[in-house]
């Protein structure tokens, strides 16, 4: 779990070099900490024999966040809705839904093995305070 708290701040630093504000910084800094606690976690299945990786960039219009794991792969699509109401009490299952709402865009690329994860969030024009 070490490995997510360096992606953590490796998102916060690039949120805050791009000039974010302080609740932008922290959707983009929790959508990818979920990214990695997944990755982690349910890619993964908690296997020390397994990595994660990550690359983190500023195109100058959005910030892009790429995080693989090693797993078996996951299909989005089967996920069940955390908004649905057998499901709004249950402790988990809501990572995704939160990644999705504080990102612009998510993408899911099947490795075989592994899941690829690319969040991207788009950055306010120079000048722009909206």
């Amino acid at each position: 779990m070490e490995s997510v708290s360096e992606v953590e701040a490796a998102a916060d630093r690039l949120a805050g070099e791009a000039g974010m504000d302080e609740d932008e910084r922290f959707h983009v800094t929790m959508a990818v900490r979920e990214a990695a606690v997944n990755a982690v976690l349910h890619g993964n299945a908690y296997d020390p024999a397994k990595q994660i990786t990550f690359a983190f960039e500023n195109t100058g219009t959005a910030l892009v966040f790429v995080i693989t794991d090693q797993g078996v792969g996951l299909d989005p699509d089967t996920l069940p809705d955390p908004l649905a109401p057998e499901n709004l009490l249950r402790g988990t299952g809501r990572g995704i839904f939160l990644i999705r709402s504080f990102m612009d865009e998510v993408h899911f690329r099947q490795l075989h093995p592994g899941t690829e994860l690319t969040l991207v969030k788009r950055l306010a024009p120079a000048g722009d305070n909206t």
